[in-house]
């Protein structure tokens, strides 16, 4: 699964875990998961909701030496207070009232595999205090149970939002964020990914053709322009359900949304034609708008360094960038 170099994974190998892109962060957060991957360290995925941090666990997992092994996911909102301790490390017969049998937890049944513990900002301080005991020595104790137990699993945690800040509101344990953040990977949001976002559109009408063995259907130009304009606040989940939807909704092979009004489905009339000056500026703003967004995740959102690449005059491309409304402080990368 290496690479044409012979380091890391090979571009086939994240497509077939879902995983594809070709913008520079897309490719740079692939290239973190492809160098960590066999390392046992834990890890937290940072990104915005819907931008793939389950692929990306899961891809850490079906790449490393664990991957034969179970990948268990959690969503940490969901875990109770009452139960914290049995759902995680399992409980013996007898245990409490409704335990008639013993079961293991969430831990054992990822025994030998990973445990991905998603939403790791939703927990309440009574389990960052559990799970921070157990990630010093990854050693439990089952509810009722008489002995400790040891476990050989790789921790794996997912946030949407900024762990530090809440850290430094107190509303996060520092300490549990030192254990969760030994090796840090960003999915960066579909905003900044380009034209990611018509090639991830076209993959997804691939899938659904093969899923619903119905006749493929193509995305008319100006959705493409549409799908280049939107700023997609659900990243890649929000485009595969308007994907979905639309597939299944829109009369014909094309499928047309509407940049004014949203998502509409083809007509079966005939569509307007554009006159040449509304098309050509139309065309232009798709341009520089991606070629904007391609240019700051290169130079994580520094406009001098973008100028100089560029070759434009600092005032003139401030002015550009501004104009499409794009955030420079969304391209800039966190310090290690």
């Amino acid at each position: 699964m290496q690479g044409a170099s012979g380091f890391g994974p090979s571009a086939d190998a994240f497509v077939k875990l879902n995983l594809l892109g070709e913008s520079p962060r897309f490719r740079e957060a692939l290239r973190v998961i492809g160098r960590i991957a066999c390392a046992d360290a834990t890890v937290l995925i940072e990104g915005e909701t819907g931008t793939g941090k389950e692929l990306a666990a899961r891809a850490l997992h079906y790449l490393s030496r664990r991957s034969e092994f179970p990948f268990i996911p959690v969503n940490c909102g969901a875990l109770p207070d009452t139960l914290l301790e049995s759902e995680l490390f399992g409980h013996e017969r007898g245990a409490f009232t409704d335990a008639r049998r013993a079961r293991a937890g969430l831990v054992a049944q990822a025994e030998g595999g990973t445990l991905f513990l998603d939403e790791v900002e939703a927990m309440t301080p009574r389990a960052q205090g559990v799970l921070l005991r157990f990630l010093e020595d990854h050693m439990y104790r089952p509810v009722g149970g008489g002995s400790l137990a040891g476990s050989d699993l790789r921790i794996i945690a997912a946030t949407n939002v900024d762990l530090a800040e809440l850290a430094r509101q107190n509303r996060f344990r520092r300490d549990l964020l030192f254990r969760f953040s030994t090796l840090c990977v960003t999915m960066p949001p579909l905003r900044e990914r380009g034209h990611d976002v018509v090639l991830l559109a076209e993959h997804f009408l691939r899938r659904l053709a093969a899923q619903y063995a119905r006749p493929p259907k193509r995305l008319h130009p100006d959705s493409v322009a549409w799908l280049l304009a939107h700023d997609w606040p659900g990243n890649a989940r929000e485009l595969e359900n308007l994907m979905h939807r639309e597939f299944l909704l829109t009369d014909g092979n094309t499928i047309r949304l509407a940049a004014a009004d949203g998502p509409a489905r083809a007509q079966s009339g005939p569509v307007p034609v554009q006159t040449f000056k509304c098309a050509k500026a139309r065309a232009i703003a798709q341009f520089e708008k991606a070629y904007l967004g391609e240019l700051l995740s290169k130079t994580s959102g520094n406009i001098s360094v973008a100028a100089r690449i560029s070759q434009k005059d600092r005032s003139a491309l401030n002015k550009l960038v501004k104009k499409h409304g794009l955030v420079c402080e969304r391209f800039r990368t966190r310090p290690e």
